[in-house]
């Protein structure tokens, strides 16, 4: 292997870098807040055998682990970050109210 010549940087920024380094990462965190998350509500859930999903047809009736006025799962990377309650937001279309922020998914500061 052969040695290589780095260069060097200061550790200490000048007055004016420290600003431009400011604005920037101003710029980095806006950026980021504009980054789509794909997010999804759980309604339920079960468990099924192959055979059982291979007969289902149109109109069949799959039973969830959940019962009607429970609270739904807010997802967010396979991860639950929320739960609450599914709501009626306009003609044919659904809501969720948040009722609880799950605290493990929240960072402490």
């Amino acid at each position: 292997m052969s040695e290589m010549d780095y260069e060097k940087f200061e550790d200490e920024a000048t007055p004016q870098e420290a600003e431009v380094d400011t604005s920037e990462k101003g710029k980095n965190i806006d950026a980021m807040m504009r980054v789509s998350m794909d997010v999804r509500i759980v309604l339920g859930e079960t468990k099924m055998p192959v055979a059982q999903v291979l007969k289902l047809g149109r109109g069949a009736v799959i039973e969830l682990d959940k019962k009607i006025g429970e609270p739904v799962e807010v997802m967010i990377h396979d991860r639950v970050v929320a739960r609450g309650n599914l709501v009626k937001v306009s003609e044919g279309r659904l809501g969720v109210t948040l009722t609880e922020i799950v605290k493990d998914y929240v960072p402490e500061a």
